[in-house]
């Protein structure tokens, strides 16, 4: 039936809806054991993508592999695959134990397994209360107890933060390490509350207008960032000088009328600015972040990419003033709005 890895492979994947290139050419393998980030603007491919993953839209061209298999072959696909797309499916009059009951008895597993699943998402009191009733944060819960009912071998999530307060936030990120790490299980996380993911991911992919812009580990990516310090000083062209003068490449003056240094640390500009005999009104010292550097690679595509760079063309413009050029992107024009992360209420009401 398939090759029991637990691996997705998504390779070559493209969709177009008329005119419109929703995915391109997307490829990269989530691996048993991990949690991969899949994060991009809203409108950038990843529901797309994760359809054409679970056999909800046909790919245009490629494809994309559960243990080797398209989702269409994997015989009973949920015992295989567990998957959260929407936490919309509850009937509202139906208690949470019956509706899970009804979706194992379609998958063929014993009723014990709803009180279960109820159990391991932290809805065991709620089991006899209708789901039309729950808070936005419950049902978020109740749809993740519904993937679980197979035992899947993978987890296909796509916003599984939506309506949970802090702490259910917190318990969700131990979850899924648990369940990735202890139990060798792959879990593939689609997300644009980036503070949040990164503390639970191993691996990112990051895409905005259906392109790849980043796929690797994250602490590669986390190396391939520097720390820069924004200086105001009296004067930014004589700074910049002088700070080229001493060896000091990273230097660019900002649009505020600072000057960005990267690769120096505040006493030696200080040190410097001081000898040169250059007033400074203050320094401050940035640290980037995962989410820093997906705006960084995604801030075009609400405004139609940067000047001169068509809509879809795979290249990249670099980093910001002050940063040194990233060494691990599939180039593309960046883009995307910053996201404000929301909550919704506590799991359960």
């Amino acid at each position: 039936m398939h090759d029991g890895s637990g691996r997705i492979v998504v390779q070559n994947l493209s969709k177009q809806f008329g005119a419109v290139n929703a995915v391109q050419n997307l490829s990269f393998t989530v691996e048993p054991g991990s949690v991969t980030g899949f994060l991009g603007p809203n409108g950038a491919g990843k529901t797309t993508t994760l359809r054409m993953l679970l056999g909800l839209v046909t790919p245009t061209s490629g494809m994309a592999t559960i243990n080797g298999r398209p989702h269409s072959q994997l015989g009973n696909p949920a015992r295989v695959v567990g998957s959260v797309l929407e936490n919309e499916g509850f009937h509202p009059g139906r208690t949470a134990r019956n509706h899970l009951r009804v979706y194992a008895a379609a998958i063929g597993v014993p009723d014990r397994r709803a009180d279960e699943v109820l159990g391991l998402v932290g809805l065991g009191s709620a089991a006899d209360r209708k789901a039309g009733g729950f808070s936005l944060g419950m049902r978020q819960r109740l749809a993740l107890a519904t993937a679980l009912l197979g035992d899947p071998q993978v987890l296909v999530l796509d916003e599984p933060t939506n309506g949970l307060d802090p702490e259910g936030i917190l318990w969700l990120r131990n979850f899924l390490r648990s369940y990735a790490r202890e139990q060798r299980r792959t879990v593939l996380v689609s997300s644009h509350l980036l503070n949040e993911v990164e503390q639970l991911i191993d691996q990112v992919v990051i895409i905005s207008q259906g392109v790849t812009r980043y796929y690797g580990p994250l602490e590669q990516l986390r190396k391939s960032q520097q720390s820069r310090v924004l200086v105001q000083p009296a004067d930014p062209s004589a700074l910049v000088k002088a700070l080229q003068d001493n060896g000091i490449t990273g230097v660019s003056p900002t649009p505020d009328g600072r000057v960005a240094v990267a690769g120096s640390s505040v006493q030696q500009i200080g040190d410097i600015a001081a000898k040169a005999g250059i007033a400074v009104y203050g320094m401050q010292e940035e640290h980037a972040d995962l989410e820093r550097m997906f705006f960084q690679l995604t801030q075009g595509q609400y405004t139609g990419g940067a000047p001169g760079y068509p809509p879809h063309q795979a290249q990249y413009q670099g980093p910001p003033p002050g940063y040194p050029p990233q060494q691990h992107y599939q180039q593309g024009p960046p883009s995307g709005p910053q996201q404000q992360q929301q909550y919704w209420g506590g799991p359960q009401q």
